[in-house]
């Protein structure tokens, strides 16, 4: 898979080794010299340029990527970025960074945004999931889908702990997706009982979530 990444910072680096690393090609693009430094990411494609100029798109073929990740620290770039790389290059994906809470309201498809990932809100997000076992925390949006990646972690008096995940009635258009457990990463099965403590990774719309909640709540609660 292709991906260019605008920004080459602390941030679009990190995604860049990560990304590498999982053998995918990746393309970096700044439009300041001081961050191109090909040394500190040498398997990566580097390229001085404005990713707000389409002209600069275009040398760095955005056509031809899979995933445009605008991952700037300037809300307006990134936006810009990702309208041009969806509109003008018909990227099949992209992924946009937010550095304020209060832009997050810009980040829609209309502006060319798949996913939207705001790091305040998952930093407040990890906190939430430190001190409130038990009730749902939202991650991110995914905002072409109208849906939102959610997390709970079981809590022990649940009435589905011991459950089979495919025998628990979760709500319509709900999907779990993940079950993390004693640091182990598990996909779903249905034939897999729900333990205290898991950390159940969902997909669903927010209208969902609520409902989602009250059914893996304890029945003290619910």
């Amino acid at each position: 898979m292709r991906v260019a990444i605008a920004g080459a910072g602390a941030v679009g680096r990190s995604i860049a080794r990560e990304l590498i690393g999982n053998g995918h090609d990746v393309l970096l693009v700044d439009k300041d010299p001081d961050s191109i430094r090909p040394e500190r990411v040498p398997n990566a494609e580097w390229l001085l340029a404005d990713s707000c100029e389409l002209s600069s798109l275009e040398e760095a073929r955005f056509e031809h990527c899979d995933v445009v990740i605008a991952a700037t620290g300037d809300d307006k770039v990134n936006l810009v970025t990702s309208l041009l790389a969806k509109t003008e290059f018909g990227v099949p994906r992209t992924v946009a960074r937010i550095n304020h809470p209060n832009n997050e309201w810009l980040f829609t498809e209309a502006w060319g945004v798949d996913v939207s990932v705001s790091t305040p809100r998952i930093m407040s997000a990890l906190v939430e999931e430190a001190v409130s076992v038990g009730d749902l925390v939202r991650l991110f949006t995914f905002r072409k889908g109208n849906a939102n990646l959610v997390e709970m972690v079981l809590p022990g008096d649940s009435p589905h702990v011991g459950v089979p995940s495919g025998q628990v009635p979760w709500p319509a258009n709900c999907a779990l997706v993940t079950i993390l457990r004693d640091g182990q990463v598990y996909a779903p099965d249905a034939e897999q009982p729900l333990e205290s403590g898991d950390e159940l990774l969902f997909v669903v719309p927010a209208e969902v979530e609520e409902e989602l909640e009250k059914l893996l709540s304890p029945r003290t609660h619910g």
